[in-house]
Order: C-alpha cells, then structure tokens, then sequence
C-alpha cells in the first residue's frame, strides 16, 4: 500500500529535471548531486524504474556539462546501478545514453612532465594537472567498467558489450598519465576492433622506450589467442605489418610468427620447442608465460599447474 501511494504522489519528472538543472547552473553541483540522488531514489522505491532513469541520465549529463566530473561520474554510476536494478536489458536505448555520458567526460591534454623542478609553481601546475588527469580517468573508469558489469549481465556478451570496451581502452590510452599497456590491452582484445588496436599500438611504438614495441606486440597477440581468438590475432598482426613503417625483427616478433602458424595445426611438440628455443625472450616479462600456459590449455588441453594464476580467469570475464 505504502508502496503504491508513493507511486501516485510522485510529480511528473520533467519538474524535477527542470528545477535540478537550474540548481546547477546556478553553481550549486553539490547540492544538485544530493538531489538528484535522493529524488532517484524515490522513484526507484516506487519502482518507477524508467523515470528514476530519466533523472539520473539528465543529472549525469548537466553535471559533466558543467565541468563537474565528480558529480557527473558519481550520477553515471549510479545510472548504471539502476539499470541493474531494474534489470533493463543491454539495448539501443540504454547503450545510447552510455554514449552520450562518455562524450561528456572531459579529454584535457596533460603537460609534459618534463618541468623546471626549480620553478616551484611549475611543479605545483604539474602536479595539480596530473592529478586532475588520475581522478577523471579514475571516474570514467569505474563508470564504464559498471557498465560492462551490466551489459554482460543483461543481454549482452559474457566479457561485455564490445563497445564499452573500445571506449574505456580509448579513454586510457589518450588520458591516463601513466600508461598501463597491460590494462589497455585487456579491454581491446574484447572490443572486437583489431585494427583500431593496431593503430594503437603503431602509436605507442612511436613513443615507448626502446625494447618495448615487441613486448607490446606479443602481449596483444597473446591476449587475443589466450581467448582462443586466432581471426583477430592474426587480422592485428596482419594490420601491425602493413601500418608500421619498419617493425622490429626481435627474437619475439619471431617467435609470435612461428606461433601463429604452428597453432594453426595440431602440434603440441612443436609449440613445447618453440617455448624452449625462444626462452630468454619469453622470460623478459611473467604474462608472457602466463597467456602462453592458457594457450597451450585452450588449443592443446594442456592443464595448468595452478588455474588460479591466469591473466584471464573467471573474475576478469565481467571485470
């Protein structure tokens, strides 16, 4: 009863989409982001799921309008939780609204970290820069991983909608101060976009430190075969080649060459010599054995000694 009396007390929502937005533009963010959340709430204890939507996709939206990436992150999120409630399926409509907020999240270039450290107000604008950068990306990030949650939920694919994917991978690689490559990769190799990775990854060649462009190579191509993906594997190493202007003849490059091509067969031995002749390459970075241990257990059915140690385990499938 209580229940269905909030249902029809409730005013049309429109009012309070029209009065919470001139809260914010009259320069009160914060306060706007108590309302909207308490007003949401309310409609979502009436489970008016729909027009509890409507609320928070408008706050999201004015808040990130206005600059207020907290306030506008912290309605997004809350967006997505609603969808989880309501459990609303991965559609046009819903996947829309996601677009439209991630348009809005700001992309400031971060100055160079080269400063005079003599200058103190030089060191205090980079840090400040630098900070701001973390905390939106922290933001969006935590907005959209949500979302991939939700899309893998309801509707969409068991590792999220691709989409999502591409978009988070974007965002970190073009706003993240700090460059997590193995991060990056992670979310590409589920976008369904091998070609936009290797455009990507021709970019980061262009500004990593020397011996890293094979790494990142190798880890990408590893990625996509570790999820038994052989098409885009070989379509980013296809693209990789025809992109770069020159590309490493590394002993990895090497070894992921003959890989691919010993994979295409049933041949165990053969990949077991090719882990043993390419070693001391392999042994430059940990994951490489890892994603090579859940290839040879997902072409070969190899078991693992201890499950628990791979990169793509059950817990990463939804982030």
């Amino acid at each position: 009863m209580s229940r269905e009396r909030s249902r029809r007390e409730l005013p049309p929502v429109q009012e309070h989409i029209d009065k919470l937005k001139k809260v914010v533009e009259e320069g009160n963010g914060y306060g706007a982001l108590q309302m909207y959340k308490s007003i949401s709430a309310r409609y979502v204890t009436a489970q008016r799921f729909s027009e509890a939507l409507d609320i928070l996709f408008s706050g999201a939206c004015v808040e990130l309008e206005h600059g207020l990436v907290n306030c506008g992150a912290d309605l997004a999120i809350l967006f997505v939780d609603t969808l989880v409630k309501a459990k609303s399926p991965c559609n046009d409509e819903s996947l829309d609204r996601i677009r439209c907020m991630f348009k809005l999240f700001p992309r400031v270039p971060v100055p160079p970290h080269l400063v005079d450290v003599s200058d103190d107000e030089d060191v205090h604008n980079l840090q400040e820069s630098l900070g701001e950068a973390r905390s939106r990306v922290d933001n969006l990030t935590s907005f959209l991983r949500a979302a991939i949650r939700w899309s893998a939920e309801f509707g969409g694919p068991s590792t999220g909608y691709p989409e999502l994917h591409a978009m988070l991978a974007d965002y970190l690689y073009t706003e993240c101060p700090e460059l997590d490559m193995v991060r990056i990769s992670r979310h590409f190799v589920r976008a369904e976009d091998p070609e936009k990775f290797a455009t990507m990854l021709i970019n980061f060649m262009g500004r990593c430190y020397p011996g890293e462009d094979d790494l990142a190579i190798a880890r990408a191509v590893l990625m996509y075969l570790s999820m038994g993906n052989m098409k885009d594997a070989n379509t980013l190493m296809d693209e990789i080649k025809k992109q770069a202007e020159t590309l490493s003849e590394s002993d990895l490059i090497q070894f992921i060459t003959y890989l691919l091509e010993t994979l295409q067969r049933d041949a165990l031995p053969l990949f077991s010599m090719l882990r043993a002749k390419f070693k001391s390459c392999i042994d430059r970075e940990p994951l490489l054995n890892e994603l090579l241990d859940e290839i040879a257990e997902r072409f070969y059915g190899v078991q693992r000694k201890n499950p628990l140690q791979g990169m793509f385990g059950d817990i990463f499938k939804v982030i």
